[in-house]
């Protein structure tokens, strides 16, 4: 079943290495199929690989081999909801260490320019605490901070 939305994401020519990695990084994530090129386009060659059609943990996405005129920036993120410290490192080391750079408070970078947010659902369930003085301690502990450390935002939420 195709789904009525997708999210298209512009690449300049590596959008099936970047499906590769992520379907490679992250659970309920493939790569469902390769589009080639029919003629000679802006950006490209006929046979060029234009789109690849992927998941992202359940979302279909599109990756469109568009050229060098669009550029990712943070105004668009993959939210990650982690349960653990364990899964937390794991993603975040996937996607800085494939040629990524590390940002602040949960958010990175991968190499391809996407950002990401690895948010441990401790950190969102602390920053939501209904006592203003827990949530303002769990806030002010993540602001310090670029990969989040479960350990030191319970610690702060506990004060």
């Amino acid at each position: 079943m195709t789904a009525k939305n997708t999210i298209c994401l512009w690449f300049d020519g590596t959008a099936l290495d970047a499906a590769r990695f992520y379907a490679a990084t992250f659970p309920d994530s493939r790569v469902t199929a390769v589009h080639h090129a029919p003629a000679d386009y802006p950006s490209g060659r006929a046979g060029d690989v234009l789109t690849v059609e992927f998941t992202v943990m359940g979302i279909p996405c599109l990756g469109l081999n568009g050229g060098p005129a669009f550029r990712h920036t943070e105004a668009f993120s993959f939210q990650v909801a982690t349960e653990d410290q364990a899964e937390t490192d794991r993603l975040w080391d996937a996607i800085v260490s494939n040629g990524g750079e590390e940002s602040a408070c949960g958010w990175c970078r991968d190499r391809w320019g996407l950002s990401w947010q690895i948010t441990p659902r401790a950190l969102t369930q602390a920053i939501a605490d209904p006592d203003p003085a827990v949530a303002r301690r769990a806030f002010e502990a993540m602001m310090s901070m670029r990969k989040i450390d479960i350990a030191a935002i319970e610690a702060a939420r506990r004060g």
